[in-house]
């Protein structure tokens, strides 16, 4: 399975993932792929949904990886694969203001993690876009960083001048490659003694994020990826034309980025004076 899926050309990540979903799968049936049932599989997605109830996106993850397991791998056609469907959902993404994403980023107190959550937010970039920057992705001539994106879609975004500020400040006290951000399993400071070098770790930086929102006491259930639906938002509400924020993001589609259309200050206020006056005598 793991060598059809390096001849499809799917991502490290992806064949991590889809290893873990098909060996959940076995090990909840107790049994070897040869001797798996329709039925059992037909079982296992019934006790996701039903019993673990779990998210729209591990539910795909699981339904993907099986499909890919027993139709390419196994040659198996399997029906009841094709009946699977996660469940639909349809949420708003969580939007910090320009105040709350500064307050939060002021309270992270370690340099490598604040250095890349800001980048993430004035980049507009997934968390995994931010940690895996490399300094040959700086192109300060032209004020733009080369970013390797999701799906293998290599795409260009704006550097801000603070930003590229900012980066060169940061790289004054380590002066390492290729990482932008580099660490090491001591830290920063053990850089220099030779240790293995490598770029910040999702859940290191996850924690550092929560850790600072939870000392600025705001309540909304925010996350790293806020930053980018902040980012979107805050450009559109100060009049970025949509179809560049779409380039920016990497969006293959404008129905992706059209989502931040309902979180402006224009479409709220076109709503909110009508309600306040039909409201007023309430």
């Amino acid at each position: 399975m793991i060598e059809d899926m390096q001849l499809a050309g799917y991502s490290a990540r992806t064949q991590e993932n889809y290893v873990r979903a098909v060996r959940q799968l076995l090990e909840h049936v107790g049994c070897t792929p040869v001797r798996l049932t329709e039925e059992q599989l037909r079982e296992y997605f019934l006790y996701l949904a039903n019993e673990r109830k779990v998210s729209r996106s591990t539910s795909t993850i699981a339904l993907c990886a099986a499909k890919f397991f027993f139709e390419r791998t196994l040659k198996r056609d399997w029906p009841v694969l094709e009946l699977i469907r996660p469940r639909p959902q349809k949420k708003l993404p969580v939007v910090l203001s320009q105040e709350e994403v500064r307050r939060i980023l002021d309270e992270v107190h370690t340099p490598v993690y604040r250095a890349c959550l800001k980048t993430i937010y004035s980049c507009g970039l997934r968390l995994r876009e931010g940690i895996g920057l490399q300094i040959c992705d700086i192109d300060s001539a032209r004020m733009l960083l080369h970013i390797h994106g999701k799906g293998g879609k290599d795409r260009y975004v704006p550097l801000p001048e603070r930003t590229l500020e900012l980066l060169r400040e940061f790289w004054k006290t380590h002066r390492s490659k290729p990482w932008v951000f580099p660490t090491t399993a001591h830290g920063l400071k053990s850089l220099k003694s030779g240790g293995a070098i490598h770029p910040p770790t999702a859940t290191s930086l996850q924690q550092a994020f929560k850790r600072a929102l939870e000392r600025t006491g705001i309540s909304k259930h925010a996350h790293i990826h806020s930053l980018r639906h902040s980012y979107a938002t805050h450009l559109l509400e100060i009049g970025v034309n949509l179809r560049i924020i779409q380039e920016n993001l990497g969006h293959g589609s404008a129905r992706t980025t059209q989502i931040y259309t309902h979180l402006t200050p224009e479409v709220r206020a076109a709503v909110m004076d009508p309600l306040n006056a039909l409201m007023k005598d309430l």
